[in-house]
């Protein structure tokens, strides 16, 4: 009896130390706010929690049990619930519809991540957390490009969920997708991550970014703008869309990911607005037959075929023919990929480019620029005549220039119920192009030509499919 002795101890010691190991590396985290003294504690705590790039490695594996990650994110994930106007054309008058939808609470005091389709044209947003209280938000701004907005409550102590590490998701990794459709609480489906980097083409526009994260956890009508989350409970996409014949999930559901979904938040919740960074060239995916032309090993890359005067890669010495295969040190497998990881910058940013060229890799450094070929960032929010006139405005994208055929202005997001210029029957997607017959280029110029205007203004525009020019005159004191 006395020999097993010796072995019953080792048995027991080594369980101990497997639960040890467990609880300190693998036991998803939980964070909880609470007390009188809250704000006090988590001061400076946002800032941190959207500026933060984690350096999580984590990857999922067995024991798959799933209730601890759902026990983190489900308090954290809300509903979300739109109201817009519509079929009322320029001069108003339509009826109330409404959208629903889900999304995450990124931080205590009240920031919230949904899809950008879940509130476009809402003039009311409803957030109803899990355990029933309701709020209204403000819309921080949103970003048609990524499909991704950022919402504001005012309430402290919330629960959130922390940010994972998006890059370091494999193929075959559990995941859980969390929704809150239709106030039926929260949702849990879990599934594996089925691929990355996919591009669907659903967002359109030339400026859009689209690499999703599919995977074949269960998502519906409701779920959208809601989280995805891995097995430690962090979150690794932005639910937001499915491919279905029928209308209902059909086996295919696609994630914004997450390092791209903070940079957008950091963004929108700084500038109003996105700052988005370009390379400055037109790119095509890698085909077989060209890669064995050019002595690439493989088909994976992005070929350059063309190169934008004054752009960031002009600058560098990058030239046509070239292939884009990494960026700052990760490998760039396609054109998505690559738009993705250049969507995370800002323009000014340095960042470190692998290509291809006669048969040989090379590396150079390079400085981003934006749309125009500046390499600052816009200070101008567009909502700065919120209070005072209650509209918010912003820059004509690269692909709204060419679609309304206007090559500058500042084009109309939103107008306050109530205000002075919601008086004037002026609606969204009104383009400002001058202001009391003075020129304007930019959001910046109309708010400055504003500002400087002693009282009366009177705003000259288009509306997208309209060719009369449009007049909105008023006074500033009302």
């Amino acid at each position: 009896m006395r020999k097993y002795v010796p072995l019953a101890i080792t048995c027991v010691v080594s369980s101990l130390l497997s639960v040890l190991i467990y609880s300190q590396f693998f036991r998803p985290n939980r964070i909880v706010w609470n007390g009188e003294d809250g704000e006090a504690r988590y001061a400076g705590l946002v800032d941190k929690l959207l500026n933060a790039r984690t350096n999580s490695q984590f990857k999922s594996s067995s024991p798959t049990n799933f209730t601890e990650s759902a026990t983190v994110a489900t308090p954290a994930v809300v509903n979300i619930r739109a109201l817009m106007e519509t079929g009322g054309g320029i001069w108003g008058g339509g009826a109330l519809t409404g959208s629903s939808g889900s999304g995450v609470i990124m931080s205590p005091d009240g920031y919230v991540v949904t899809n950008h389709h879940v509130i476009e044209k809402s003039t009311d947003i409803k957030v109803t957390l899990s355990d029933k209280r309701t709020y209204k938000a403000k819309v921080v701004g949103s970003d048609p490009s990524t499909d991704i907005a950022l919402l504001k409550i005012e309430e402290g102590n919330l629960p959130f969920i922390v940010f994972g590490n998006s890059d370091s998701i494999h193929v075959g990794e559990w995941v859980l997708a969390v929704g809150n459709p239709f106030n039926l609480e929260s949702t849990v489906t879990a599934g594996i991550v089925s691929a990355k980097g996919r591009n669907i083409n659903i967002l359109g526009g030339g400026a859009s970014i689209e690499s999703f994260i599919q995977t074949d956890a269960a998502v519906n009508p409701g779920n959208s703008g809601g989280a995805l989350v891995n097995t430690a409970g962090e979150l690794v996409g932005i639910n937001t869309a499915i491919i279905t014949e029928s209308g209902s999930y059909e086996g295919y559901s696609f994630a914004v990911p997450s390092n791209l979904v903070q940079k957008v938040i950091r963004d929108l919740r700084e500038f109003g607005m996105v700052q988005r960074a370009y390379l400055g060239v037109g790119i095509q995916d890698l085909d077989s037959e060209t890669s064995m032309e050019i002595g690439l090993p493989n088909a994976e890359g992005v070929l350059v075929n063309r190169i934008a005067k004054s752009g960031a890669a002009s600058d560098a010495g990058l030239e046509e023919g070239d292939v884009i295969i990494g960026l700052n040190g990760t490998r760039v497998r396609s054109t998505s990929e690559l738009q993705e990881y250049v969507g995370r910058y800002r323009p000014g940013d340095k960042v470190a480019l692998d290509y291809w060229r006669k048969g040989k890799k090379n590396r150079i450094s390079l400085t981003l620029k934006d749309g125009n070929n500046h390499t600052g960032t816009s200070r101008v929010r567009g909502d700065e005549l919120d209070e005072e006139l209650g509209v918010v405005m912003r820059d004509l994208s690269a692909e709204e220039r060419r679609t309304i055929r206007i090559k500058s202005g500042a084009i109309v997001t939103s107008i306050r119920r109530g205000s002075i210029v919601f008086e004037t029957n002026m609606q969204p997607g009104f383009v400002i192009t001058s202001v009391n017959g003075d020129r304007v280029s930019t959001a910046a110029e109309v708010v400055e030509a504003i500002k400087n205007a002693y009282n009366s203004l009177t705003l000259d525009g288009y509306y997208e499919g309209e060719p009369d020019l449009y007049s909105y005159r008023f006074r500033k004191n009302g």
